[in-house]
């Protein structure tokens, strides 16, 4: 959901920490966009990752094996929400914990499921058709499943869980969203270490990206915001990271923030021209870029491997 635009200019020179890495830190791995596109492949191949569908136990299963394959600890939390129109959700959220023994811990996540309707399409007859969730689901989903990889063969220098939420896009209206994030953040304090700050990957793999600064993000976690847009400009990535304040979306990273932990969302929330795939049966991985997936996994890993 979006509210308006501005053009803030965000001064990331600003930032008052001390040190700030000069160019992209040695010997980090290298993220493969291609393989990322390739998850975001096997994710629509399910079908619709919708509450309650067969695509949706597909993937679950597919994405715990994957996980457990690669990290030391990982967590499936079961829960249930009745809808306002009186649907009753069962939902899991993933959790994949690295170094889970450092007491410095950073949060990256993003949402594993897709929308029931494609309530944008031009065509009203296309309306009940569920949206496949190329970008809007699998592209992040598959980033963090990339980054596991990484993980699990180059361990980070702080903790990273990576967290895969559910009913994020359940709907129609706010009620019935976000609400694998409300869960985790109403769970924040039973943790055994709680993270530093979060970073949301949402609709991350547009073959024409433009990330600006997300402005609950800029208000609410400008730190973190500093952070990441550094990593993409010490990586060469400026043109693409605009150092600019866009839209006001809300999204996963709200109920994170509401409860205490800074988190910003990393999003182009523009999807082809118009935004004419978002919400859509137009939402296909033809849509989609390896070169923006491997950007958006490279300024993550620079992130993490730069020491977060």
């Amino acid at each position: 959901m979006r509210f308006g635009f501005v053009t803030i200019v965000l001064l990331i020179g600003a930032c008052q920490e001390t040190q700030v890495p000069v160019g992209p830190t040695p010997g980090r791995p290298r993220f493969d966009g291609a393989a990322a596109l390739e998850l975001v492949r096997t994710q629509v191949a399910f079908g619709p990752r919708v509450p309650g569908t067969e695509g949706h136990q597909l993937q679950l299963d597919w994405m715990v094996a994957r996980l457990r394959e690669l990290s030391p600890e990982v967590a499936v939390d079961t829960f249930s929400h009745v809808t306002a129109s009186g649907d009753s959700l069962r939902l899991f959220n993933v959790t994949a914990r690295f170094r889970p023994e450092a007491t410095r811990r950073i949060l990256l996540l993003a949402h594993w499921d897709t929308r029931p309707r494609s309530d944008q399409a031009a065509e009203i007859e296309r309306q009940s058709i569920p949206v496949p969730g190329a970008n809007d689901g699998a592209s992040g989903t598959a980033v963090l499943l990339e980054l596991a990889g990484l993980f699990a063969g180059a361990a980070p220098p702080m903790g990273v869980d990576l967290l895969f939420v559910d009913g994020e896009d359940y709907g129609p209206g706010v009620e019935d969203m976000f609400l694998g994030a409300q869960r985790y953040a109403s769970r924040l304090d039973d943790l055994p270490t709680r993270p530093v700050y979060g970073l949301l990957l949402d609709m991350v793999g547009d073959a024409e990206p433009n990330f600006l600064v997300e402005e609950y993000s800029a208000q609410a976690a400008s730190v973190v915001v500093q952070k990441v847009w550094r990593a993409a400009e010490r990586l060469g990535y400026q043109d693409y990271f605009p150092n600019r304040v866009g839209d006001r979306i809300v999204d996963d990273h709200m109920p994170l923030i509401d409860a205490g932990l800074p988190t910003a969302n990393l999003i182009d929330f523009v999807y082809g021209p118009g935004n004419r795939y978002w919400h859509t049966p137009e939402d296909t991985p033809d849509r989609l870029s390896a070169a923006t997936l491997e950007m958006v996994g490279e300024v993550v890993t620079e992130l993490i491997y730069s020491g977060g």
